[in-house]
């Protein structure tokens, strides 16, 4: 079985019986989103908090 297929029937089996197909979704999402960033960590591809606030200035400036 695929990783995708076991991922998808971890979040069926989880859901509630009156669940939405809308919660499915909502939470194939998520856990699509947490996978890639756990990702982005482990190859170093993160910003200090520093250089967020240094990257975000030009755009939060009065």
């Amino acid at each position: 079985m695929s990783t995708a297929k076991k991922a998808v029937m971890s979040i069926v089996k989880q859901l509630p019986d009156d669940g939405s197909l809308e919660d499915a979704q909502y939470q194939l999402y998520v856990r699509q989103k947490v996978e890639r960033s756990l990702a982005a960590a482990a190859q170093g591809k993160v910003e200090t908090q520093a250089q967020v606030k240094k990257r975000l200035s030009k755009w939060l400036a009065p």
